[in-house]
């Protein structure tokens, strides 16, 4: 079952930061809302959900977009309920099809410095969620939709789903923390392969590197990367919740020493 959190829902329409660019925006098509926020009662109470909806854009990193998952994440951070969060799709075959270029290019240079630091930001508050975090990755997560998952604490895949940080493919470079986060997924020297080469990586063979905890069989309905996520997040509820936050807390600050 599952429980509208209406003070998430309702949040207010963010403002346009520069005020100087209409950006594009897919959120008359969803309802006004890019993202949503529901959580989960029963034996799953304890459980939120970030659910990404912004299907002409494919997820991408929009204005709108981020602004909106900033709040949500504030919010969320406030209830004490939430013991486990997980990012989802609401779109099939996408988790997070990475930037906007499309608003992108659009922005003058220094709006662009200033956007690329708010994706930074976002990165940093989704790593520093005091809860466990998963990202359920059912489709494509490229560029900086992998470096989403990657701020995640856990990660689980379609084995069909397609990730990578493919900046270098587009004369760019990972932006929002993917240089940090893969080399301490995966160790110096992998990293750079991946990043160099900008290359693609099944959900199987993310799993073989252990770039994602679980890859499982994509279902007809396209969320099975959510179903097993879910799982997982149940495996945790048990679990003493300060003893967990604080463990995450030891290991993310014993990584960064």
């Amino acid at each position: 079952m599952q429980r509208a959190l209406p003070y998430v829902l309702r949040l207010p329409r963010p403002r346009r930061p520069l005020g100087a660019r209409d950006w594009a925006s897919d959120a008359a098509v969803v309802g006004g809302r890019e993202i949503q926020v529901r959580a989960l009662a029963g034996p799953d109470r304890g459980i939120a959900e970030i659910l990404m909806n912004r299907p002409h854009a494919r997820n991408a990193l929009g204005n709108i977009f981020v602004s909106e998952l900033f709040e949500a994440l504030a919010q969320l951070r406030k209830d004490e309920h939430v013991r486990v969060l997980l990012f989802r799709s609401g779109v099939k075959g996408v988790f997070c099809a990475g930037a906007d270029l499309k608003e992108r290019e659009q922005m003058s240079p220094v709006e662009v410095g200033i956007f690329v630091q708010r994706l930074r930001g976002l990165m940093n508050e989704i790593a520093s969620f005091p809860a466990p975090t998963i990202a359920a990755m059912d489709g494509f997560a490229l560029g900086g939709g992998l470096e989403l998952a990657l701020a995640c604490d856990l990660r689980v895949a379609a084995s069909s789903a397609v990730m990578g940080l493919i900046e270098t493919t587009r004369g760019l470079l990972p932006g929002a923390g993917g240089t940090q986060r893969l080399p301490r997924c995966l160790g110096v020297a992998l990293a750079k392969e991946l990043i160099f080469t900008g290359r693609r990586l099944s959900g199987e063979q993310a799993h073989q590197l252990g770039l994602v905890n679980h890859a499982v069989a994509q279902n007809e309905e396209g969320d099975a990367a959510y179903h097993r996520a879910r799982a997982l997040a149940q495996e945790i509820l048990p679990q003493a919740p300060i003893a967990v936050r604080l463990g995450k807390v030891a290991i993310d600050r014993g990584m960064e020493a």
